[in-house]
């Protein structure tokens, strides 16, 4: 049989290959509510219908069908962003249509008609990577880079802080690089607990920051024992590093959509997004975010001073405002806790922190 010398070969075409051919594929597509003109029902379900457009001939074309449900929308709120991921689809072009339709069963909202005075949206995709689809506001990148550099900045200032105190920083440096390690390991583990996941899941998790302070504490504290120094004076000088961290990454979960707030018509509500619909919503992240820069502020004067003479108090107290501020941020979360437990932890962090400031005032 003769071989057209132009053809590429079988080692081209693996050269070629690029990361986003890589499986699964799928796809994004979005469909835009502008509340300003909106004069629909306050919740709808938004009806995803794909055709493969360059299938196998002879074959019948693969298709599919997603619904994505649209909460609370106010008027004058902005537009809105509704996003369908589908994954685990043939690569290639698909042509897919977007509907908004009345919020009912599926069996009913399948054969629903388009909700009068909206305007149905067709569009051409094409298939990428399937980790890596998003919709507008998803800056996946964003999230591990400003946790890295919130990590180094927060091992740095503790190198600072605990020469500034006469105490070698090299040990405890690279101890609190390996509790960046576990509390990362910890964060997920958190997260599986939290939403009752199992732990084959745990590569696909999320992070819960509890778990990763947990984790990275406990690492600390054992590595300061195991090797003989200050524990107390190794968390007061990690305290200024964590929060200031912090104010760096928090924000990654604002541009990466985890973590998200509520919808609000408020002038201090941001357009962001939870990774299926984009809209204004209190920006959660970036008041948690201001929080820790807030409390990493607060602890800088107690450390440039002169040390209390309880090592670990600046720590504790730190930690303790923080844990109260986060409760009293829960509200504006998507996913609130109980009043009765928020209260109860605030309870518990104010008597601990009374408590803290007692004992260096006493001593």
């Amino acid at each position: 049989m003769p071989v057209d010398p132009a053809a590429p070969s079988a080692a081209d075409r693996r050269r070629h290959v690029s990361f986003h051919d890589l499986d699964p594929q799928g796809l994004a597509a979005t469909y835009w509510i502008d509340t300003d003109r909106w004069k629909g029902p306050d919740e709808l379900s938004v009806r995803f219908s794909g055709l493969k457009a360059d299938g196998v001939p002879g074959k019948p074309p693969e298709k599919f069908q997603w619904y994505e449900d649209v909460d609370a929308i106010s008027a004058g709120t902005g537009r809105v962003a509704v996003t369908a991921q589908v994954s685990n689809i043939s690569a290639g072009t698909w042509q897919v249509s977007a509907e908004p339709v009345c919020r009912t069963d599926a069996e009913h909202r399948l054969h629903a008609s388009t909700l009068p005075g909206t305007t149905p949206l067709r569009s051409t995709v094409h298939t990428r990577f399937a980790p890596l689809v998003h919709g507008p506001g998803v800056h996946l990148l964003s999230w591990p880079l400003l946790v890295c550099l919130g990590a180094v900045l927060a091992v740095t200032l503790e190198a600072v802080f605990l020469s500034a105190r006469g105490v070698e920083p090299t040990g405890p440096v690279w101890l609190s690089v390996l509790a960046n390690a576990v509390g990362v390991f910890g964060a997920r583990i958190w997260w599986l607990a939290l939403n009752r996941q199992p732990v084959r899941n745990f590569l696909k998790a999320g992070a819960c920051i509890q778990g990763f302070l947990a984790g990275a504490l406990g690492t600390v504290v054992l590595g300061a024992l195991v090797f003989g120094w200050p524990v107390g004076r190794i968390l007061d000088a990690s305290a200024v590093g964590i929060f200031f961290g912090m104010a760096v990454g928090r924000p990654g979960c604002f541009f990466t959509g985890c973590c998200y707030g509520r919808p609000t018509s408020s002038r201090w509500g941001l357009w962001s997004s939870d990774r299926r619909i984009g809209r204004r919503r209190h920006p959660v992240q970036l008041y948690e975010a201001a929080l820790a820069l807030l409390i990493g502020l607060g602890t800088l004067p107690l450390m440039l001073g002169t040390p209390p003479h309880v090592p670990g108090l600046v720590f504790i107290g730190s930690v303790m405002v923080y844990t109260v501020g986060r409760q009293l941020l829960f509200p504006l979360r998507m996913d609130t806790r109980t009043p009765r437990g928020r209260n109860a932890t605030i309870l518990g962090c104010a008597l601990i922190f009374g408590a803290d400031i007692l004992a260096a005032v006493a001593f």
